[in-house]
């Protein structure tokens, strides 16, 4: 069974163009999944039954996993067993009759313009992580990106001279984004200011970089803002300013489909998840406007 995971694991990172994040989640699913089954004496394949994943997953219930969690490991179950039969590596499928949990729609927590301002206001100065840590906050938020996407961003990702940037977002998949100028206005005073200094201590192609000269790392990143954020008085993580950055394209007019572009969402209805916050402001104009409110 562990030689079928390899095998497995080896397949999805070169053919299926998962992301880095997603394979390390499908990695850790199907160990968990793998280690159940041999608890349960499961050495061959083809003993797995349906009943053993449905035990499987109420024992990921149990540990209290949200839903979008095991919606996940079930993904990566069926993912498994299908690549199984398909090379003959067993023949027999425990998961067809396996439904996929309800993933709970759940509105995005997005901060007012006010609150973004105040937070990407925060670093101060002319210091190399002043220049840095700005231009990484104002990025973000004015180009709606994921926090890996934002790290793995390149110096020759960025057109400044036209206002745009090309990111590689989940599974591979490329495209290009508007860049405000405020957004730009920090940028180039980092590029020609923090980073030229940091880029003395290491040749990188990285666009922001650490204090070795290296590529800002995730763990650094979350750092950084959570940092600023206090000192702002607002919650926020990454994934905030990108909710921020769709919610108040929307309010300010934007077209539904243009922010799905932007952000990079395969399926609008992921998009119009916004929508949803975007209605209380929508309320908010009618209160404030409309005679007989």
């Amino acid at each position: 069974m562990n030689e079928a995971l390899r095998e497995f694991m080896s397949y999805a990172s070169a053919e299926r163009g998962l992301s880095a994040n997603t394979l390390d989640a499908y990695g850790r699913d199907l160990r968990a999944y793998t280690e159940f089954l041999d608890s349960k004496g499961r050495a061959q394949l083809d003993d797995v039954t349906h009943e053993d994943i449905t035990a499987f997953l109420h024992t990921q219930w149990a540990k209290g996993y949200a839903a979008a969690t095991v919606s996940r490991k079930v993904a990566a179950i069926k993912t498994f067993h299908k690549f199984l039969v398909r090379e003959g590596i067993a023949t027999t499928l425990p998961t067809e009759l396996l439904p996929s949990p309800k993933k709970p729609q759940r509105v995005p927590d997005v901060l007012s313009v006010e609150q973004v301002a105040r937070l990407v206001e925060q670093p101060m100065g002319a210091d190399v992580a002043g220049q840095r840590d700005r231009a990484m906050l104002e990025v973000l938020y004015g180009c709606g990106l994921r926090i890996s996407e934002l790290l793995g961003l390149d110096l020759e990702d960025v057109d400044l001279k036209r206002g745009f940037v090309r990111v590689l977002g989940k599974g591979s998949k490329e495209r290009v984004v508007p860049i405000g100028e405020v957004a730009a206005e920090a940028l180039r005073g980092y590029v020609g200011g923090g980073r030229a200094q940091l880029a003395r201590k290491a040749r990188n192609s990285a666009l922001f970089l650490n204090q070795r000269g290296g590529r800002l790392s995730r763990k650094g990143a979350w750092k950084i803002l959570h940092r600023y954020a206090e000192r702002a008085g607002v919650t926020a993580h990454p994934h905030t300013l990108r909710h921020s950055f769709a919610t108040h394209l929307l309010e300010g007019g934007a077209d539904l489909r243009a922010v799905q572009e932007m952000l990079g969402h395969s399926d609008i209805s992921t998009t119009q998840l916004y929508t949803h916050v975007s209605k209380k402001h929508l309320r908010d104009v009618y209160r404030r406007a409309h005679p007989r409110a």
